[in-house]
């Protein structure tokens, strides 16, 4: 079942590439996004499945995040035959050979428990993302690609450094070398606390370099300006994701080999020093979508801080995967329909989003609202878990600083909400012919539905893979 979740993606990837019909291939996304989650849902209802010889593993950490990257995934995926029906003129072979190829490689990432080959699906990653974002195929999406692959490619370097690093540590104290999780977690105490210390710095820099954390984080509002709302989507709530739980299976080991604290604080700070950069550049932010990426530094900064505060806020950053890959749906795909109707990005050329599209725009006011931490979202109970958990500590003045850079955030980011919804259509708008339709509003509608259910009630199953995961990083430190 397992290799079923890798393989199923690719065949649909191959019956697209024969299949000749640009308009009948747009609809083999959605068929690999049902595929992928009708086998995913018994595994993730069900207990701990391990392949033979321990390389692939899906636990608790691993069914949340890739639980929220399927949904997110399998709701995204309905958009995608009306969007690439506006661009007909375009061939989509390759870009839907990618879309599938990104669930694969995705849920390789996350079920992959060897650290090399964990580090080879974070690269394949990569590599299958940058024809997504190369879809406009002009001279910004040219560049915007190739910066995303210089800069993550430096990240995925670092990476593999630090892997190197990790298995030395075990190799200088005469240790069997092993590169499986479960077998560097019993081995951690024993391993060398120096060569540990330095693998795990630069496997946090690295894959928090994918990840968008400050200041590794400067690819990520070129790549995100420049890709079509769909695949921004699942980069912000998917792929971001990946990186993520790669640093926490990292975390394991160094919790285990009584490096704890460094880690714990090194998240902290990286958390912090990422919100801040995101709260200095969402203030008057010209473009849209590149608003909505510094939104995603912070968010990712807002993960790794609640996990390295520990405690209570390991629930709510665990829990904050769910609602921020939700949110940033919702954001993404209302953000695709005003600049396809507006035929702009830019800030200053989208108004009276209310009035051209009154759905999308409610839609893309209640997704700032829920992205800002305002109630009744899921977000406000994520982000208040990991405020109780700094004054439960008595970290005041992380919680203060917390405090200051979310209001910044809401009140430069709501700015320019309020420039886009409010006021009267441009006149190249009005004269559009776009029309808001149930394939372009029903899946974020559905979206921000998940949203506003998170934030009233978590679903006992989720609230049981939650608390599992929260024990797998709480360890005495």
């Amino acid at each position: 079942m397992l290799i079923a979740l890798l393989i199923l993606p690719l065949l649909v990837a191959v019956a697209a590439f024969l299949l000749p019909s640009d308009r009948g291939r747009a609809y083999l996304v959605p068929l690999g996004g049902l595929l992928h989650f009708g086998i995913l849902a018994p595994l993730v209802a069900g207990p701990t499945v391990t392949s033979s010889g321990h390389w692939l593993v899906f636990d608790p950490l691993g069914k949340l995040v890739l639980g929220a990257i399927s949904v997110l995934y399998l709701v995204c995926s309905f958009f995608v035959p009306g969007y690439l029906g506006h661009y007909n003129h375009r061939p989509n072979r390759f870009f839907v050979m990618a879309m599938l190829g990104f669930l694969s490689a995705t849920s390789l990432v996350i079920l992959a428990h060897h650290l090399g080959l964990m580090w080879v699906a974070m690269e394949a990653t990569t590599l299958i993302t940058a024809p997504l974002i190369y879809f406009n195929r002009n001279a910004k999406s040219l560049e915007a690609t190739w910066k995303y692959l210089l800069i993550c490619s430096v990240g995925i370097a670092l990476a593999l450094l630090g892997s190197f690093f990790l298995a030395y540590a075990s190799i200088k104290n005469g240790l069997p070398p092993s590169l499986l999780f479960e077998d560097l977690v019993k081995l951690a105490p024993q391993l060398s606390r120096p060569w540990l210390h330095a693998a795990f710095a630069l496997l946090l820099v690295g894959y928090g370099t994918k990840m968008g954390l400050a200041p590794m984080h400067t690819w990520k509002p070129d790549a995100y300006g420049e890709a079509p709302g769909i695949v921004g989507a699942l980069l912000a709530g998917g792929l971001s994701n990946c990186a993520f739980i790669a640093i926490l299976r990292v975390l394991r080991i160094s919790q285990a080999g009584g490096d704890g604290v460094y880690a714990h604080e090194a998240m902290v700070v990286m958390g912090l020093v990422s919100m801040a950069f995101a709260a200095v550049f969402m203030v008057r932010q010209r473009d849209i979508k590149r608003m909505l990426a510094y939104s995603s530094v912070e968010h990712m900064g807002i993960l790794v801080l609640g996990v390295g505060l520990g405690g209570e806020a390991v629930y709510g950053a665990l829990l904050h995967v769910m609602n921020n890959a939700a949110t940033k749906g919702v954001m993404f795909l209302a953000a695709a329909n005003m600049h396809r109707t507006y035929g702009s990005k830019q800030i200053a050329d989208i108004k009276g989003v209310l009035h051209r599209l009154p759905i999308s725009g409610a839609l893309f006011i209640a997704g700032f609202f829920a992205i800002t931490g305002s109630p009744p979202f899921g977000p406000f109970v994520s982000l208040f878990t990991i405020l109780g958990q700094m004054m439960k500590s008595g970290r005041f003045a992380v919680a203060a600083l917390f405090l200051a850079l979310l209001g910044i955030v809401f009140v430069g980011m709501g700015a320019s909400v309020l420039a886009i919804v409010q006021g009267r259509p441009t006149a190249l708008a009005s004269a559009s012919p776009e029309k808001e339709k149930l394939w372009s509003t029903a899946p974020i509608v559905v979206l921000l539905a998940i949203v506003v259910l998170l934030g009233f009630y978590v679903p006992a199953p989720l609230q049981h893979l939650l608390m599992q995961g929260t024990a797998m990083l709480e360890v005495t430190r």
